[in-house]
């Protein structure tokens, strides 16, 4: 979910380093970004020897490989050791992960002393341990996102398995129907064999089926001879592709959804008990009541976010303190998490270089009626258009006299169109860090104009003839209509979303490359070598059969699959990548069975299971509830209360304004320059401030936003110990309020 300020908050409440305890210092350490970025590079190390170790894409010597692996498992040591300095020992113990890694840590040590051993005395062994890799990159601190997308599907695994269970029943049921109806007729497939004879083929083909990597073929021989046979098939399409996998992905998401939401709440839960501890060593007296000093509320903001402005964070004081009291209650103190998770913009007011220099030219009635005709939406209307035109004659007879000099007046367009805006707006605003859309715009344009000039230079003194640079020039221009798409309401949803799934995305990614990984090693083990990839040319013994005889006349080798193959670990996982797309994995499947044995299929129909009924599933699910969330989702009760605030100082400015100002979409950062003359209209002060559109906020944070509102202000909610025991299923406790545990 959306990062939380509570760790912060037990990181840096330890006062100023140089005074630091030496655990205190040890957890600074522990999180420093450099730190957990040598880790991921050390765990992603460890994971890339499988390209250097047999069967190898790039071979290393097996010392070299060893001696690599055994330096990544004492910095996992180490790392494991300093995180257990920085937590109390009941807890680390307690800790599933810990043990997990140590677990893996010493299963890999021994495993390559056993491999090296047998190594030297030229015995083949396994490498075994390979598959236990992964388990770093899922079980240390840094990848919480990636554990809690396990703990869903293992949560999610339980009711999966009943929806499972019912589905084989109805496939086992079908395949015995189908060797009665069929077994007896004497059929023959398209390559010759009998049809649906052997049972355990039977159950195998139409499983399958419901994935429709085999539809029709599986179903010819009985339609041929009789068109009433094709009830059958249509029958158990109806009942196991689509509505057992309907009920598949309906189970997965209602799980997935009711586990979120259950992580969220001890999140919520925890966050705040975090910050009425926080609250309780920082707090004096102050009449009836316990409050936080002004001062330490400033040092504690300073500790905890030190990139933020003293102007922001002199507007979160203003919110916390609302009356002006010189000290901040409880209620607001606690809210204080809240505050710092909401990204609040700062735009400096900065007048035009021009408006400086030349006032009275850039203030004319003629040059404020040509910024204001820039500023107006039909002017990005008229340039939508232009674009539009331009991809339509791009896609012309590019040899047209016409068509080239078309290209020269649309450059000239865009041309014009970039110096416009930079006349209307202020020139470092416009060229602003976050301006994606100003800078991919004026590098294109430039790009052409300059390939144009060459190009046609070169064409009118040589041969020479470099149309295809300009084609690519063109085709990244015709990019451009993604900012009509963006100036569609309806379709801004869509892209929204998109923009925001993109960090989850890592986590799937994560989980993807973790199931990748294992398959990859188990299928070498069992493949490596069966099948084997030779030239077009090439004369060498069964090369047409992939270099393996059982497979000839299979339809492996006559679609000259050999090159997918488990031979090292690429090919490994270009296959995988192939059988999660689905289509043809049967042919893989019947390919690698026929070079080793029937249960291999095994394999495959498990991978099938893990990797596209699970997680493909748990992905659909994310994807579902992210639009849903950005469908629903309003601004939270804090958000409101930051604009209130910003409303009252007489530093907002409305997102409707910003809105209409195309040159403020995408100013989403700590930093910005807003115009002060002749674009959008400011208050006189320096600085405005703006809530962050939810455009940039992840899908994660908008969901932790969702589910945490339906928690009451005032339930600080159980125990620490309760708060982690909490299931999907337990009541919300809400007896617990602020003035409880005052």
């Amino acid at each position: 979910m959306g990062s939380l300020a509570s760790p912060h908050l037990s990181r840096r409440g330890c006062g100023n380093v140089a005074l630091l305890p030496s655990s205190c210092w040890l957890y600074y350490l522990y999180n420093h970004w450099m730190i957990q970025a040598a880790t991921y590079f050390f765990i992603f190390l460890n994971l890339s020897l499988a390209v250097f170790e047999e069967p190898a894409v790039y071979p290393l010597p097996f010392l070299a490989t060893s001696l690599i692996e055994v330096l990544c498992l004492l910095v996992f040591s180490v790392r494991l050791m300093h995180f257990a300095k920085v937590t109390p020992r009941n807890i680390f113990w307690k800790d599933t992960k810990n043990i997990c890694v140590m677990v893996a840590i010493l299963m890999s040590l021994t495993d390559l002393a056993v491999y090296g051993t047998l190594r030297i005395y030229n015995v083949r062994s396994i490498r075994w341990s390979r598959i236990v890799r992964p388990i770093f990159l899922i079980n240390f601190a840094e990848s919480r996102q990636i554990r809690r997308a396990f703990r869903s599907i293992r949560n999610t695994f339980p009711e999966i398995t009943y929806v499972f269970l019912l589905f084989m029943f109805s496939v086992l049921m079908f395949s015995l129907m189908a060797l009665k109806l069929f077994g007896e007729r004497n059929l023959q497939t398209a390559e010759g064999l009998p049809y649906f004879t052997n049972y355990l083929e039977i159950v195998f083909d139409l499983y399958v089926l419901v994935t429709t990597a085999n539809s029709p073929d599986v179903m010819m021989p009985a339609f041929d001879f009789s068109w009433w046979y094709a009830l059958f098939f249509i029958t158990y399409v109806i009942i196991n592709t689509y509505i057992f996998m309907s009920v598949f992905l309906a189970v997965v998401y209602n799980n997935y959804r009711k586990h979120l939401k259950n992580e969220i709440r001890k999140l919520a839960y925890m966050k705040r008990r975090k910050m009425v501890e926080a609250f309780n060593l920082l707090k004096e007296e102050e009449g009836a009541e316990f409050v936080v000093r002004e001062a330490q509320w400033k040092q504690l903001v300073k500790l905890v976010a030190p990139d933020i402005s003293n102007s922001h964070r002199e507007l979160l004081l203003h919110i916390s303190d609302d009356e002006q009291k010189g000290f901040i209650d409880k209620k607001s103190f606690v809210r204080l998490a809240d505050l710092l998770n909401i990204q609040v913009i700062t735009l400096k007011i900065r007048r035009h270089p021009l408006g400086q220099w030349l006032p009275h030219i850039y203030n004319s009635a003629a040059s404020q009626f040509l910024r204001g005709m820039v500023r107006h939406r039909g002017f990005v209307w008229t340039y939508d258009v232009i674009i539009l035109i331009n991809a339509v004659f791009i896609a012309l007879d590019e040899e047209s006299p016409y068509i080239s000099y078309a290209e020269w007046v649309f450059l000239a367009l865009y041309i014009i169109e970039i110096l416009l805006k930079v006349y209307t707006y202020e020139p470092r605003t416009f060229f602003g860090k976050n301006q994606f859309w100003n800078w991919f715009d004026t590098l294109i344009i430039f790009a052409a104009l300059t390939a144009t000039i060459l190009n046609t230079t070169l064409k009118s003194t040589t041969e020479y003839n470099s149309q295809q640079i300009l084609d690519i020039v063109f085709i990244l221009r015709v990019l451009r209509l993604i900012r009509i798409v963006d100036s569609i309401q309806r379709f801004r949803v869509i892209m929204n979303t998109l923009i925001n799934i993109v960090p989850t995305m890592l986590t799937f990614g994560g989980l993807t490359l973790v199931v990748y990984y294992v398959f990859a090693i188990i299928g070498m083990e069992l493949f490596q070598g069966k099948i084997q990839f030779f030239p077009a040319n090439s004369n060498a013994p069964h090369a047409l059969e992939c270099g393996n005889p059982a497979l000839k006349d299979s339809m492996f080798a006559r679609a000259k699959y050999c090159k997918n193959n488990f031979n090292n670990f690429a090919s490994s996982f270009i296959v995988l990548l192939e059988l999660t797309v689905v289509n043809q994995w049967h042919v893989f499947a019947n390919g690698f069975a026929n070079v080793t044995v029937q249960p291999a299929k095994l394999y495959f129909i498990a991978f099938h299971i893990v990797m596209v009924i699970i997680i493909v599933n748990i992905f659909v699910s994310f994807i579902l509830e992210a639009f849903f969330v950005e469908y629903s989702v309003e601004k939270s009760e804090v958000e409101t209360a930051i604009e209130q605030k910003i409303q009252e100082l007489g530093m907002g400015i409305q997102e409707e304004e910003l809105q209409d100002e195309k040159l403020l979409d995408n100013m989403e950062s700590a930093e910005h320059d807003l115009e002060g003359e002749g674009g959008t209209k400011p208050p006189a002060k320096g600085l405005v401030f703006k809530i962050a559109s939810k455009r940039y906020r992840t899908v994660d944070a908008l969901l932790q936003r969702m589910f945490e509102a339906e928690i009451p202000p005032e339930d600080e909610g159980p125990s620490f110990e309760e708060i982690l025991n909490l299931s999907p299923t337990d009541a919300v406790p809400s007896n617990v309020t602020f003035e409880a545990a005052a």
